[in-house]
């Protein structure tokens, strides 16, 4: 069946609808563009047409790019690249032109895209090449060029069109940012003409061909003495647009993300040229980030590596078992969180807490984000309202007896927790699952107290819970497949992404980013400059550097895990060194933001000011620093030794768990897609290597043996244990 299909009604309006089988949502293929080539084709070359409608079979329209495409042009390298790219660039600029005359620009055939729901990629890069852009009120779809985020940019012309129609530094959040805007949002900033309810989608698309004139099919940049909107870069105006978006663009992403130099290169040399000149320029951007390895290692964890685990490809071969009544035990910021995104989810909670007084609390935090959502028009009085009311909140556990999952996130004591498992399974029934939100105990001590272990696993989420994506599901020694088959569709229901790990201390993600957070600290304790800590980190693409990111998660909680770790450990106990410091700096209360002190001063609001000055007279600043490059290696070599760790010794089974799970759970280079990729891309070989170079700071940087036979082999991570369905 073919991706698009053509109807000739009896007022000459010609439909081609976009309906691709076997997809949820549609998606460009290679078949797919010459369909469309061919039937743009048949409607112009038809006299009986007066104008063209392109819409969708679907609710929605198009979500993007079929990723086989970019796969083969990959293949090609970069002649089939660029080639395949401006075959794209050829078919919407023949809809663009529309079969007018090139002199007189007259003659075309008037041709509207009728968006039936969201559109986004070149689901939104076609219908900017359309003559005028209609999309059905639907408030859940949405409209915008989200290619950035996965390593690319719009290079189908949406960079070059929408620069030329809002200008550089309105058309920036959407181009850099991958912001995306529903229906209403997209019709007042600009990016498409009208939004007309659902049922007269079509009607009124047909209705404006059938009225369109001669000037309504001639873009702006073809029409003689175009100006671009903001001005051109060398105009006065311009010039300090342009300007001030490198800048920007460098600070936030320091130079690591290909695709963000690459859409400002396509900006801002097409701008200083015409505009077919400046599609073939925005097509050799586009070829040179598919020809980096960052395009394709955040494509495979951010997109497909993701959407499997999103998906349910870890989850047991079990029937459906979505969860009807959630139980969260522990009306703090991590229960309250959880049991607000479980009712924005549709679920009904019960919020149990020692007293109605703080269990209310706990929900009065989902009112207090709901309440920040209706300011930003993200919500309605209505939807606070059905929110609220799947919360009930009391001291009374009696209450849990409906619930089929309850999850507890209780105070990090193994004897209250024990307490809390208890008294939870008095009340409900033989089939309900038990989870624990615990980010440090392990699971398997903690189902000892339980009377059916292989009904109890760990479900940790992170902070702040609202806005963290990545949940980690973990198996205990006991816990059985139908406890894992439960909690992932839970999850899967509050559209987070999942990974299932094996009970460990600290499991997978909090035992990556504590050796990251103390290789920070150490450095400190070495009288390495504070400044160039926190740079190197973030130069190297991490989100925050180390000490930000103590100061952010509270430095009296590095000491109780510091401590707890060290009860545990005993002799093996190797971070003593880090102790040193967060113990000095807990004695002297600066505790992190929660306190306005800590690695950083802050303000009487609570914003950072810099690195607190008092650093340097309890640890002086050597003189001797090393350069910036040691400095990397060894934030970075830290977290993803501990990431193959874990896959050795069982704790991790799939590397796409791994590299998904660093990038979500605490913001692991994002352009490296994640540790495994990272170590891929430098090499086995490369990275023992690097091991042997830091291995004088101690045995913490030795190449675990996986690491050490992967470099004999000449293996890579994905070539030996990436899944079949990768």
């Amino acid at each position: 069946m073919p991706d698009f299909l053509y109807a000739l009604d009896s007022d000459g309006v010609a439909t081609i609808t976009w309906d691709v089988a076997g997809r949820s949502m549609n998606v460009l293929s290679l078949a797919g563009i010459d369909a469309l080539d061919a039937l743009i084709d048949r409607a112009l070359g038809d006299g009986a047409v007066r104008g063209v409608v392109i819409t969708s079979a679907k609710k929605d329209f198009a979500g993007g790019m079929d990723l086989q495409v970019i796969s083969q042009m990959q293949s090609g390298g970069a002649e089939a690249i660029f080639a395949g790219v401006m075959r794209l660039h050829h078919v919407l600029r023949k809809i663009e032109r529309g079969g007018r005359d090139a002199k007189t620009l007259t003659g075309g055939k008037p041709i509207v895209a009728a968006l039936t729901g969201t559109g986004l990629g070149i689901g939104y890069e076609l219908p900017l090449a359309c003559h005028r852009i209609l999309v059905a009120d639907t408030p859940k779809a949405k409209i915008g060029l989200p290619e950035i985020l996965v390593g690319l940019f719009p290079g189908a012309g949406g960079t070059t069109r929408l620069v030329r129609k809002l200008g550089l530094q309105a058309a920036a959040p959407y181009l850099l940012e991958g912001k995306l805007l529903d229906p209403q949002q997209a019709a007042a900033a600009g990016l498409i003409d009208e939004v007309v309810p659902p049922e007269v989608l079509l009607a009124r698309a047909k209705a404006w061909v059938l009225a369109a004139k001669d000037a309504d099919l001639v873009k702006p940049w073809d029409q003689k003495g175009y100006k671009m909107p903001g001005g051109a870069p060398y105009d006065p105006s311009g010039y300090m647009t342009y300007l001030a978006a490198s800048a920007m663009t460098q600070g936030k992403t320091m130079g690591v993300y290909p695709a963000a130099r690459a859409v400002l290169q396509a900006a801002y040399e097409g701008a200083l040229v015409g505009f077919d000149t400046a599609l073939k320029v925005e097509a050799r951007a586009f070829t040179s980030v598919l020809l980096d390895p960052t395009a394709g290692a955040m494509i495979r964890s951010l997109f497909l590596n993701k959407e499997a685990l999103d998906k349910g490809a870890r989850r047991p071969a079990l029937p459906d078992d979505s969860v009807r009544c959630l139980g969260v035990v522990g009306a703090g910021m991590m229960g309250a969180g959880i049991a607000h995104v479980a009712a924005m989810a549709g679920i009904n909670v019960v919020l149990v807490d020692a007293t109605l007084e703080a269990a209310e609390r706990g929900k009065a935090h989902s009112a207090s984000l709901l309440d920040k959502d209706i300011q930003r028009g993200k919500a309605t009085d209505l939807t606070k309202t059905a929110v609220l009311d799947r919360i009930r909140a009391t001291a009374d556990y009696a209450t849990l007896a409906p619930c089929d999952l309850v999850i507890e996130a209780v105070f990090e004591d193994p004897t209250v927790k024990a307490d809390v498992i208890a008294r939870v399974e008095a009340v409900v029934a033989d089939s309900c699952i038990l989870a624990t939100n615990t980010s440090t105990l392990p699971v398997t001590g903690l189902a000892a107290a339980s009377r059916r272990a292989d009904q109890m696993l760990g479900v940790h989420f992170f902070s702040p819970v609202d806005k963290m994506s990545l949940v980690e599901v973990i198996r205990g020694a006991k816990t059985g497949d139908r406890a894992v088959a439960k909690a992932l569709d839970f999850v899967r229901a509050l559209r987070k992404t999942p990974i299932v790990v094996n009970d460990a201390r600290f499991f997978y993600a909090n035992r990556c980013i504590i050796p990251y957070i103390n290789e920070g600290i150490r450095m400190v304790a070495e009288g390495v400059e504070p400044a160039l800590i926190e740079a190197a980190a973030r130069m190297v693409g991490m989100p925050v550097g180390p000490l930000q990111l103590v100061d952010e998660t509270s430095i009296d909680l590095a000491v109780r895990i510091a401590q707890a770790t060290k009860a545990a450990m005993g002799a093996a106990y190797r971070d003593s060194a880090v102790d040193g410091v967060i113990f000095a700096l807990a004695e002297q209360g600066r505790l992190g933001r929660k306190a306005g002190a800590g690695f950083y001063a802050y303000d009487s609001a609570g914003k950072r000011t810099g690195l607190w000055e008092g650093l340097g007279a309890l640890w002086p600043v050597a003189k001797d620093q090393p350069d910036l490059a040691q400095v990397q290696h060894r934030l970075l070599m830290i977290q993803a030794l501990e990431a193959v760790r874990a896959l050795e010794q069982g704790v991790l089974t799939d590397i796409r768990e791994g590299d998904v799970g660093a990038i979500l759970g605490w913001g692991f280079a994002p352009w490296s897609g994640g540790p495994f990729s990272w170590l891929d891309r430098i090499g086995a070989g490369a990275a023992v290597q690097m091991c042997q170079g830091l291995s004088s700071l101690g045995p913490r940087f030795a190449a675990p043996a996986l690491l050490a036979d992967l470099a004999k082999t000449g293996d890579g991570f994905y070539a030996r244990f990436a899944p079949v369905s990768a």
